[in-house]
C-alpha cells in the first residue's frame, strides 16, 4: 500500500500557511485536476487526494490533530493517543481515557451505553456537478438534473419485509443489535460486545424479505430535481438541496444533495469575483488619433471613446458591466485594457509612410531592410 503524502505537500503550502492560503491553493489545484476538466488518467485520484487534504487542513480541530499525530489522527481506529489522559480524565462522567482503552481491548465494554439500533438515521448525502458556460454563471439559470439515488422501496415502504409481514426482534440479540462474545485480551479471556451477525446490528430480523428490495428497504431509482443556479456563481461554489440525497433508515429523513458548480472559461473575458477583464487590441493610428470603438460585455455591446495619445496597457472601467454578487446587492465592473498591436507585415507604401513619420518626429530609425532608408531618402529628395 502506497504511503500517504503529507497533506501540506499535497496542497503545496507550508505548515504555517494561513486559512486563506490553504483555501487559495485548494481552489487552484481542484480546478486543475477536476475530472471534468483534466482528462489525465490520474486526475481523478489527484482530485480526491486534494479534496481529502483540504477537508482536514480547512478544519481547525482536524488540522491541529493532524499536526500532532499525522495521518493517524484521521484513522477511525485511532483515539488520539488514548486522549483521556491528556485532559485529566475529562468528560461528563470522568475517566474518558479509560473508556477509550476499554473500547480498544474489550470492544466497548467500558460501560458506555450502546446506540439504539432502531433509532431513525438520516440517509447519505450525495454530490452532483453542474457545468456552466461563462454567461450562465453570470446570469444564473434553472436546470433540471437527474441522478441515481437509493429511495424508499415502493413495495415495502422501507421496512424490507414482504407486504403483509413485518420485521421482528432478532432471535439472537433480542433487538439489542449486539451480542456477547468471549475474546482473548492481554488481561485474559473476557466477555465483550460485538455486532450481531444475524441482524447486522439492526436489532430486527426479516423472516420474509421484500421481493423488490430484497430486505434492504431501499431501491435505486432515477431522481430528478429542478436546480435554480444563482446569478454570479463561481467555480467550486456549491449549494445544498435538503432532502434530495438518499433515503434514511428506520424512518430517518433523506440525506442532502450538494450541487457543485464548474464554470467554463470564456474566449473573450477573464473574471475575478464580480470584476470582469477584457483586452482590446488597437492600432497605432487608433491610439495616436483617438477613436470610438464598440466593446463586448456580458450585458451587450457598449461604445468606448479612446482619447488621442492613449498608451498601451491603459485600462478603462465600464461601471456595472461586471458580474453580480451572489444574492444580488451590487454588480461589479468590466475593465478594458488597451493593447497596441504592432503590425508584422507592411506594404511598401506603409513602410514609406512610417519612415516619413519617423523623419518628421526627428527620430533616427534604422530599418531592418538593408537599403530601405536609402530608398526612402531618394523618395524625399525628388
Amino acid at each position: 500500500m502506497a504511503e500517504k503524502r503529507d497533506l501540506y505537500e499535497v496542497l503545496g503550502v507550508s505548515r504555517d500557511a494561513s486559512d486563506a492560503e490553504i483555501k487559495k491553493a485548494y481552489r487552484l489545484l481542484s480546478k486543475k485536476y477536476h475530472p471534468d476538466i483534466n482528462k489525465d488518467s490520474d486526475a481523478d485520484e489527484k482530485f480526491k487526494e486534494i479534496a481529502s487534504a483540504y477537508e482536514v487542513l480547512s478544519d481547525p480541530q482536524k488540522r491541529a490533530a493532524y499536526d500532532q499525530y499525522g495521518h493517524a489522527a484521521n484513522d477511525p481506529n485511532f483515539n488520539g493517543g488514548f486522549g483521556g489522559f491528556g485532559g485529566g480524565f475529562g468528560g461528563a462522567g470522568g475517566f474518558s481515557g479509560f473508556d477509550d482503552i476499554f473500547d480498544t481491548f474489550f470492544g466497548g465494554a467500558g460501560g458506555r451505553a450502546s446506540r439504539n439500533p432502531n433509532a431513525p438515521r438520516k440517509g447519505n448525502d450525495l454530490q452532483y456537478t453542474i457545468t456552466l458556460t461563462f454567461e450562465e454563471a453570470i446570469f444564473g439559470k434553472e436546470e433540471t438534473i437527474s441522478y441515481q439515488r437509493n429511495e424508499e422501496c415502493h413495495t415495502c415502504h422501507g421496512s424490507g419485509a414482504k407486504p403483509g409481514t413485518s420485521p421482528v426482534n432478532c432471535s439472537k440479540c433480542h433487538g439489542s443489535g449486539v451480542i456477547q462474545v468471549e475474546r482473548n485480551t492481554p488481561f485474559g479471556r473476557v466477555m465483550t460486545q460485538a455486532t450481531c451477525d444475524v441482524c447486522n446490528g439492526t436489532g430486527k430480523e426479516i423472516k420474509e424479505k421484500c421481493t423488490t428490495c430484497h430486505g434492504s428497504g431501499t431501491e435505486s431509482q432515477r431522481h430528478s430535481v429542478k436546480v435554480t443556479v444563482p446569478a454570479g456563481v463561481e467555480t467550486d461554489q456549491q449549494m445544498r438541496l435538503n432532502g434530495q440525497g438518499e433515503a434514511g433508515s428506520n424512518g430517518g429523513p433523506y440525506g442532502d444533495l450538494y450541487v457543485v458548480f464548474q464554470v467554463k472559461k470564456s474566449d473573450k473575458f477573464e473574471r475575478e469575483g464580480t470584476e470582469i477583464y477584457y483586452e482590446l487590441p488597437v492600432s497605432f493610428a487608433q491610439v495616436a488619433l483617438g477613436d470610438e470603438v464598440v466593446i463586448p460585455t456580458v450585458h451587450g455591446n457598449v461604445k468606448l471613446k479612446i482619447p488621442a495619445g492613449t498608451q498601451t496597457n491603459t485600462t478603462f472601467r465600464l461601471r456595472g458591466k461586471g458580474a453580480p454578487s451572489i444574492g444580488g446587492g451590487y454588480t461589479g465592473d468590466q475593465h478594458v485594457t488597451v493593447n497596441v498591436v504592432t503590425p508584422k507585415k507592411l506594404s511598401e507604401k506603409e513602410k514609406n509612410l512610417f519612415a516619413e513619420l519617423a523623419k518628421l518626429s526627428g527620430e533616427d530609425v534604422k530599418g531592418s531592410d538593408p537599403g530601405f532608408f536609402d530608398r526612402i531618402k531618394d523618395v524625399f529628395d525628388k
